[in-house]
C-alpha cells in the first residue's frame, strides 16, 4: 500500500498521510485517480490502475535527502494545549524534526522514524542522509473550479477545460457545523495566516475572545482560502492524520501540504467553489 500511496500522492490525488496502511483515504484517492483517467471508479487497485499509476511515475518511489541546517534548527517548541495558552505564543510551529520532516514529506511520523531507525532526529545534525518517501511539489495547472462533496469527505479540483487536475481528502463540517451550501467563490488567501476566535457566534471553544499566531499548529494549519463568508474556509490542520475522520466547525479541513498546493493553483475572485 506504501508504492500505491506514493504514487497517488505523485499524481496529485492525495491520499491524505502516507503511511503504508491505506485505509478510507486511500481508496477514496484511487477512485479519483481512476474517475480522472477513464478508468472503473471503484477505489481498488487492479492492473489497469496500477499500470495508469505507475506510467505516470518516474525515478524511485523512496529517495536520499540529506538534513539542511534549517530542519536541524527549527526552532521547535511543545505547543501548549488549550486556545488561550496558545494564544500566548509568538508561533504555533513544529514540536520537533520529526513533526517538521514528515509533513515537509507527506508522511506519518512512525514511517518516517521506521525508515530511518538508525536517526536519532532530536540531535541529527545538517548533511545526515534520511530516506524519505520521493514525493513531487510540483505546481497544479490554474484552477477554475474547486468542488467540494460532503458526502465522499472530498475536494476536486478542476482547470478551465473541466479536467480534475487533483483530488484531496478533507473533513467537511459536522451535522452541529454545517458547512456552507451552493456556490461560493475563493475570496482571498492568507498562506500564514493566524486564527481567530470569537465566542459571539460560537457554541464552543469559552467565552473569550482569542487570537492565535500563525504556524502549521494552530487551528487552520496556518493555511486559510477564505470562501467569502464570514468564518467559512478551505484550511490546514495542525494534525494531518484526522483529515477525512473527525468533524470540523463548518470549515473545509485538508491537510497542511494539500492546502498549500491547492492555495498555489487558485487566485482571490477567479475561482468558484461549489458545494455538491
Amino acid at each position: 500500500m506504501l508504492v500505491t500511496q506514493i504514487l497517488l500522492d505523485a499524481a496529485g490525488h492525495s491520499p491524505g498521510v502516507i503511511d503504508g496502511y491505506g485505509g478510507g483515504n486511500t481508496s477514496r484517492a484511487i477512485a479519483a485517480f481512476e474517475l480522472a483517467n477513464g478508468l472503473n471508479s471503484d477505489g481498488k487497485i487492479d492492473a489497469k490502475t496500477s499500470a495508469a499509476l505507475r506510467k505516470g511515475s518516474e525515478g524511485g518511489l523512496l529517495r536520499h535527502y540529506a538534513l539542511s541546517e534549517a530542519d536541524v534548527a527549527g526552532p521547535y517548541k511543545t505547543v501548549p494545549g488549550g486556545m488561550a495558552a496558545q494564544a500566548k505564543q509568538d508561533r504555533l510551529g513544529y514540536a520537533s524534526a520529526v513533526e517538521a520532516l514528515a509533513e515537509k514529506f507527506h508522511m506519518a511520523q512512525g514511517l518516517l522514524e521506521a525508515l530511518n531507525p538508525e536517526v536519532d532526529f532530536a540531535t541529527a545534525k545538517a548533511g545526515t542522509q534520511i530516506t524519505v518517501a520521493a514525493v513531487r511539489n510540483s505546481q497544479l495547472p490554474a484552477v477554475a473550479r474547486i468542488e467540494v462533496d460532503k458526502a465522499k469527505s472530498e475536494v476536486r479540483a478542476y482547470d478551465g477545460d473541466g479536467k480534475m487536475v487533483a483530488s484531496y481528502p478533507a473533513t467537511v463540517g459536522s451535522n452541529d457545523f454545517p458547512s456552507p451550501s451552493g456556490k461560493m467563490k475563493v475570496a482571498a488567501i492568507a498562506a500564514d495566516a493566524n486564527y481567530t476566535f470569537d465566542p459571539t457566534d460560537q457554541e464552543w471553544g469559552g467565552d473569550t475572545a482569542l487570537t492565535l499566531p500563525p504556524g502549521p499548529n494552530n487551528p487552520v494549519g496556518g493555511v486559510w482560502i477564505d470562501l467569502g463568508k464570514d468564518g467559512y474556509g478551505i484550511h490546514g490542520s495542525p494534525d494531518p492524520k484526522l483529515i477525512g475522520k473527525t468533524a470540523s466547525h463548518g470549515c473545509v479541513r485538508l491537510t497542511n501540504w494539500d492546502a498549500r498546493k491547492l492555495m498555489g493553483a487558485v487566485k482571490a475572485g477567479e475561482a468558484e467553489v461549489v458545494f455538491v
